[in-house]
């Protein structure tokens, strides 16, 4: 997953005021790091989002995000 693909769907699920601090706050228990830490490391930000999705109950009808036709 591209690092762009990540933060919209953040921002899709969060909303623009919360996404940045969700990835820079919110300790995934898998890494015991942040979104933002795990993927500096060099995981891919697809794993990030399943864990962020994972630690908030996103649903499984979300975690795809918004559907945007003609993208």
């Amino acid at each position: 997953m591209r690092l762009t693909e990540f933060e919209q769907l953040v921002e899709d699920e969060f909303g623009p005021a919360k996404a940045r601090w969700v990835t820079e706050s919110q300790v995934l228990p898998k890494y015991n790091a942040t979104a933002a830490e795990i993927i500096e490391r060099g995981i891919d930000p697809r794993e990030a989002w399943i864990e962020l999705c994972e630690a908030f109950d996103v649903p499984a009808e979300r975690r795809l995000g918004v559907d945007r036709p003609g993208w």
